[in-house]
């Protein structure tokens, strides 16, 4: 398995875009890659807009990003939510300065412009939140997934299989 020895943080928050979380979570651990979801309490059940429950193994605070090859942030409600954390912020901020996998998808891109990454990036994101990404400073585009260097950005659901993969492959090298 390609990702085996390969540790993915993925971000959890009430409201996550349900297909966004679980979709990129199983088809990384699919793939052998340890994948562990981390919210602001360890072993609390969020909730998904769709009503899909995952529950933290960890809390923000007892991570260590170093530890990780990759972060993963979903879309849906939760992004607006995750931004506030200064440990997320911390957390993307890492990956982005060690040019380690950061994925995307949706409303996720709103947690990088908190950590305030995505200046002269080419990106997507759900066209609701185009004006806020080209705002931050990136180069917007309406793909379904844009790669540029370690990050990797999609816009919805229906473009989850090439994003996943993208960013399976970023990872993977």
């Amino acid at each position: 398995m390609r990702l085996e020895n390969k540790k993915v943080l993925a971000l959890v928050e009430d409201e996550f875009e349900d297909l966004e979380l679980w979709y990129p979570v199983l088809r990384l651990r699919e793939e052998g890659a340890t994948v562990d979801l981390v919210g602001k309490e360890a072993k609390k059940k969020y909730i998904g807009k769709y009503g899909v429950p995952a529950e933290s193994e960890y809390a923000f605070d007892e991570v260590n990003a170093e530890n990780y090859d990759g972060i993963l942030v979903p879309g849906g409600w939760a992004p607006d939510k995750l931004r506030r954390y200064p440990e997320v912020i911390k957390m993307v901020t890492h990956m982005n300065e060690a040019k380690k996998p950061i994925g995307q998808i949706c409303h996720a891109g709103w947690v990088l412009i908190s950590a305030g990454i995505l200046r002269g990036k080419k990106v997507t994101s759900t066209p609701g939140i185009k004006d806020d990404m080209t705002n931050a400073g990136s180069l917007w585009f309406d793909e379904p997934v844009v790669t540029d260097g370690h990050i990797i950005s999609s816009r919805r659901p229906p473009d989850l299989p090439p994003y996943v993969k993208e960013y399976a492959d970023v990872l993977a090298d």
